[in-house]
């Protein structure tokens, strides 16, 4: 019973992004856009999601965080999607997984929302741009475009869902 108990603990402190606390930003380092941007136009999401990478790129992981400060997988997700695509969606990557229609991974467009089951417990988000690449942070490397081919993401990949 007492290496249930060491494993259970052990995995819910390792549950990144599905349970991590939201942490305000006074300092954001981005502003909130008036416009909403036509998610069907995929060459101008493509546009915002490089633009996106270029300006957070290598920004480190923060558990819970929402800024330039440091970020975590749905925080990024949230950020990019209220802040330059001017649509409000739910901050954690458990309600994330929730909205819009589920997409079948041969069908994914740019801006679809890309999740992984990463373990036990724990759920990864990131945002599709295209040929197999997507957005995210890495808790190692900050953020980052990785590519669902490569072994880990392939092995760990659950589901897409576009946000309507």
């Amino acid at each position: 019973m007492y290496k249930f108990v060491v494993v259970f603990v052990y995995a819910m402190l390792l549950a990144a992004c599905s349970s991590a606390p939201h942490y305000s930003s006074e300092t954001s380092s981005v502003k909130v856009t008036g416009a909403h941007a036509d998610l069907s136009d995929t060459q101008k999401v493509k546009q915002i999601l490089n633009q996106q990478y270029r300006d957070w790129n290598r920004v480190q992981h923060r558990m819970g965080g929402t800024s330039k400060k440091g970020v975590d997988c749905s925080g990024l997700v949230y950020q990019t999607y209220r802040t330059k695509l001017g649509v409000n969606i739910p901050r954690s990557t458990e309600h994330q997984s929730k909205i819009g229609l589920k997409v079948k991974q041969k069908q994914l467009r740019a801006g679809d929302l890309v999740f992984f089951k990463t373990g036990l417990f724990t759920r990864h988000v990131g945002m599709y741009i295209d040929k197999g690449n997507f957005l995210h942070v890495s808790s190692k490397k900050g953020v980052m475009i990785s590519n669902l081919d490569e072994p880990y993401w392939r092995k760990t990949y659950w589901k897409a869902q576009r946000v309507l």
